[in-house]
Formats: C-alpha cells, sequence, structure tokens
C-alpha cells in the first residue's frame, strides 16, 4: 500500500504532471478562498478560521490520503450538521462554541483514525460502479442549484435541494435576474463548455476567470450590483488544543459518530468516483487514516470537522490537476493570497466562481455510463438512478444509504436464483459440462451430476433443494448416485446446510447415495460442525470429479447382479 500513500507518490513525482497541477492548484485556490469563508460561517465560525482550516486540512490529506485529486477541507454537510449540533450547546458563547467545534473535530478525527487502525475500510467496496454513476449526477445538480443564486444574481433561500430550487423559481418569476450578473455567470459557464474541449492544454478556466474578473473592474460592475469576494481577514485566528469539560466531551461523542459516518461516506464515494474516471486506486482504510489526520489538524487550528469537497475536486480535475501536489500549491497560495493579494482576492466575482462550479458540475454527468447501464442490465441503471433521486431527495448520506441498499437487494435477487445445470460429458470439448449448453452431452447411466453456482445460504437455500430434487426426480432412468459439484460454493451458513441435509434425506428415502466432489476444506469443517457432512460420510466426498466418477463406476460394477 505504501506506494499510494500521498508522500510516496510525492516523492516519485512525474514531472510531466507539473503543468497541470500547478493549473489546478490557481484555479481552486481562486474557488475554495469564498467558498471555505462561506463553510466556515455555515458551520458558525468566523470565516478567516476556514481558510486555515483548509491550509492545513488539504497539506495533511495530500501526505497521507489515497486519493490523487480529492480536496478535503471545509464541506457544506459537514458544516451544516456541526452548527446544527453545537448551537443550542454553546447558548450564544462564542468562546465556547469555538470550543465545542474543535472538540467536534477532535472525536471526528480519533473515530476516523480508530477505524483506519482497526481496518474496516471494507464498507466502501459496497459502492457498486452504478452508485457511483448515480451520485455524480446527484451531485452535480445539487452543485448546479447552490451556485444558480450567484450566477444569476437571484435570491436563493433553502435547506434542501427542492426548497432552493423553489426559492429560485418562485423569486425568477417575483423578481427577475440579475442582467450583469447573469451575463457573468452564463458567459464564464459558456465559454468554458466551448473552449476547453478545444483547447485541452491551455488553462481555459484560470484565463476566463482572469477575464471575467478584468470586465468587472473595467466596466465598473461592481456598482452595478455584481458581487465580489469581499476582504478577507486575518484576524482572530487561534492554534491549539481545544479545552472542554468532561462532560461536554460526552455530549459530543454521539453527534461526533454520526458526522464522522456522513463525512467517510462522502469522502470515500468521491474519492472511488473520481479514481474511476481515472483508472486509479483508492485503499479504504488509508481514506479513514486521511480523513482522521486531516480532522485531528483541523481541531488544532481551532477548526470544525471536515470532509472532501466534490465541488473542488471537480474543479482540479477540469483545470488539469493529476497528483496532490495541486493540494499542497493550493494551500501555499491561499496563504500567499491572504497575506500579499488581497485585493486580488477580494476582486474576483462570485457569479464567475459559479459559472466555474457550474461548468464542472455538468462534466460530472455521464450520459454515456447511464446508458451503457440500459443496455447492459436495466436494474442496474435503476440502481444509478435511484442514486441519483436519493441524493438529490434525502441528500449525500441517506441517498448513497438507500442506493447501496438497494444494490444489495438487487444481489441477494441474483445470488437466490443463480445458475445450476446437470452435468454430462460433451464430446465438442474435456470435461463436463451443462447438458443444456451441450444438448449432444452424455450421462452416465445412474448418475447424476448437479452444480449450483452459488454460496448456499439463506437467500437461495430453499432454491436449491428444489432444484437438486428436480434433477433427482427428473432423470431417466432413476439416478442411484446423487453426485453435486461443490466448486461453486464457496460459502454456506446454517439455513443452505440445512437444504443440503434435505437433499441428502431426499436421497436416503429414494435409495440414492449422496457424493460431493470439489469441497473446499474451510466448507467441509462447516459441514462437519452442522452434521450434514458425518451423514454423508468422507467416503463420499471426493477432491476431484474424475475421481467421483471413477468411484461411482467402481461402486456401480460391484453391485451389478
Amino acid at each position: 500500500m505504501s506506494n499510494h500513500i500521498g508522500v510516496m507518490r510525492l516523492v516519485r513525482y512525474d514531472r510531466r504532471d507539473l503543468r497541470g497541477d500547478l493549473l489546478g492548484a490557481v484555479t481552486v485556490t481562486a474557488y475554495l478562498i469564498p467558498q471555505v469563508m462561506a463553510y466556515a460561517a455555515l458551520a458558525g465560525v468566523p470565516p478567516q478560521t476556514g481558510l486555515l482550516v483548509v491550509v492545513v486540512t488539504m497539506t495533511i490529506y495530500a501526505l497521507i490520503g489515497s486519493s490523487r485529486l480529492l480536496s478535503v477541507g471545509p464541506e457544506s454537510t459537514t458544516a451544516l450538521m456541526t452548527a446544527a449540533v453545537l448551537a443550542p450547546l454553546a447558548m450564544g458563547d462564542s468562546t465556547r462554541y469555538m470550543a465545542l467545534a474543535g472538540t467536534m473535530a477532535l472525536l471526528v478525527g480519533l473515530y476516523s483514525l480508530l477505524a483506519g487502525v482497526l481496518r474496516i475500510g471494507f464498507i466502501g467496496e459496497l459502492l457498486s460502479k452504478p452508485v457511483l454513476i448515480g451520485y455524480l449526477a446527484g451531485v452535480a445538480v445539487i452543485m448546479i442549484i447552490s451556485q444558480i443564486g450567484k450566477v444569476t444574481g437571484v435570491e436563493v433561500a433553502g435547506d434542501t435541494v427542492i426548497e432552493d430550487a423553489t426559492s429560485f423559481a418562485t423569486n425568477l418569476w417575483s423578481d427577475g435576474a440579475h442582467i450583469p450578473t447573469l451575463v457573468i455567470g452564463a458567459s464564464v459557464t459558456l465559454l468554458l463548455l466551448l473552449l476547453t474541449p478545444r483547447f485541452p492544454r491551455l488553462p481555459i478556466p484560470l484565463f476566463v476567470m482572469l477575464a471575467a474578473t478584468a470586465a468587472v473592474a473595467l466596466l465598473g460592475l461592481e456598482e452595478e450590483g455584481v458581487q465580489t469576494v469581499g476582504a478577507v481577514s486575518r484576524d482572530g485566528l487561534s492554534i491549539g488544543l481545544p479545552s472542554l469539560a468532561g462532560a461536554d466531551i460526552g455530549l459530543l461523542l454521539l453527534p461526533a459518530l454520526g458526522i464522522f459516518i456522513v463525512g467517510y461516506t462522502d469522502n470515500i464515494v468521491t474519492a472511488r468516483a473520481f479514481a474511476s474516471r481515472r483508472g486509479h486506486r483508492i485503499h479504504n482504510n488509508q481514506e479513514f487514516l486521511g480523513l482522521g489526520a486531516a480532522n485531528v489538524g483541523a481541531s488544532l487550528v481551532g477548526g470544525f470537522p471536515v470532509s472532501s469537497s466534490a465541488s473542488r475536486t471537480v474543479i482540479a480535475e477540469a483545470s488539469g490537476a493529476r497528483t496532490q501536489l495541486y493540494s499542497l500549491v493550493a494551500a501555499g497560495l491561499v496563504i500567499v493570497s491572504v497575506l500579499l493579494f488581497s485585493g486580488i482576492v477580494e476582486a474576483f466575482p462570485i457569479a464567475a466562481l459559479g459559472g466555474v462550479v457550474v461548468y464542472a458540475a455538468i462534466r460530472l454527468i455521464d450520459i454515456d455510463e447511464f446508458r451503457r447501464l440500459w443496455h447492459f442490465r436495466k436494474r442496474e441503471f435503476l440502481i444509478a438512478a435511484s442514486a441519483t433521486v436519493g441524493v438529490l431527495v434525502f441528500d449525500i448520506l441517506y441517498g448513497v444509504l438507500a442506493a447501496i441498499a438497494l444494490s444489495i437487494v438487487e444481489l441477494l435477487t441474483r445470488v437466490a436464483r443463480p445458475h445450476s445445470a446437470v452435468l454430462g460429458r460433451a464430446d465438442e470439448v474435456a470435461g463436463w459440462h451443462d447438458i443444456d449448453d451441450y444438448p449432444t452431452a452424455t450421462q452416465i447411466p445412474g448418475l447424476v451430476v448437479f452444480r449450483y453456482d452459488s454460496p448456499l445460504f439463506f437467500a437461495n437455500a430453499e432454491d436449491f433443494a428444489r432444484r437438486c430434487r428436480a434433477a433427482i426426480d427428473d432423470a431417466v432412468p432413476p439416478p442411484r448416485w446423487f453426485l453435486l459439484n461443490m466448486e461453486g460454493n464457496t460459502e454456506v451458513d446454517i439455513t443452505g446446510l440445512d437444504a443440503l441435509e434435505d437433499v441428502r434425506r431426499y436421497c436416503a428415502d429414494r435409495g440414492v447415495v449422496m457424493a460431493l466432489d470439489h469441497v473446499k476444506s474451510e466448507v467441509w469443517h462447516q459441514l462437519e460442525r452442522h452434521g450434514v457432512g458425518e451423514r454423508i460420510g468422507r467416503a463420499h466426498l471426493f477432491p476431484t470429479h474424475p475421481t467421483a466418477v471413477a468411484a461411482y463406476e467402481e461402486w456401480a460394477r460391484g453391485t451389478e447382479p
């Protein structure tokens, strides 16, 4: 795993990525300064705290995380959850609020680090390709709607996507759009859509952003109501461990666990989604460590819980970034921008930043992948669609959880009715094969060879027993041996073994000998613990199919009258 950790990738850095990483860093910096200031305010802490938090968290994740593109730092969902939890506890005391926020980040970080040490990152494997495709499409819609007020000048107020969309439509109808703002925002989006594909090697997002900033300054559009980033303050920053009483920490344990679950879910889904687009790998346990260290770092600078930002990650990718060097450079640029170039930062038009986000969001909706899912299997398309709808209707965490649940249900429906076959000898190809696939295949009289291609467990136990009975009943002439090829039965549970016992009794009642071949040692131990293995007997357990067939033929010769 070590060669996938950020610091190792940076040591082995490919200089061909430098140009894209630098351009990505500059563009992301231009976007994240107003974004993280807004998220800090949303979380209830001073806006300038967001700048310090993003510098620390991006740096830490770049050195520890496994994603090449993920931007870790202040994010809207965890910011909202933080404010919702802490506002009642702080009771208007700003000093206490900051201590609570820092402690919350520390607890979230410790939860994540503990999960990484325990190596429970396998939960990230529940996210299938359709879930990722649908998730990205849903995030794209959320991103667009979140920026629609900024690019049109229409006031938008709501707590959900639906409320935001409704608010926008209502206010647009009553008040109309702010034309200068709309022109800036729409022009940026349109230029990016037209120029970026034609000139992929040029820093089009950066050029367009600077052009928009120059246009606002030269035409005096700020006086016409076009909003810019505004003043960036450096006051009120603090560094050190938060200090709270034990009782306060106890109050935060459960909420911190909830924020950790939301943060990690968002982190791993976004990381895997972008990795799949680039052919990279994500290590789930390493993501626990990266996210945990980032949150501990946020706590040390008086911050609040953080996760990943899909919008910043999209912008980085769209601008050409290929490694986490862009995060390190962006962190440095944030410091430089605040210290030396605050005037330029203050002049960035909000509508242009919104236009960049809208463009990046449009690129997230992969119509070709949706089309491919539709042609491959309709149920997988529906999983992707449900992930999109779930993210929009139930928010990111619950939408993804609903899609995962649907994915698991869909998997169970397929595993509950797997392929099974009666096997015979085929002249066209060596070995034993499904007689339905090879109609000319021959069977040995008196021997039924049956294969069930799935683990035996509660979801398919009855189906397994039913198909075994049908294979026995349909055999002509009536079978003397029923040989179960267990090569595909890689796992068993007690319900599946009860079904195997039912088949054994069914055979015994008809004077049919039951035998097994290709039984894995772990599975045989389970059969013995259950008791069905002892009743079948080791004498009827064979390591390979040819040895089982040979044993039947010898047995048949010995029983001939």
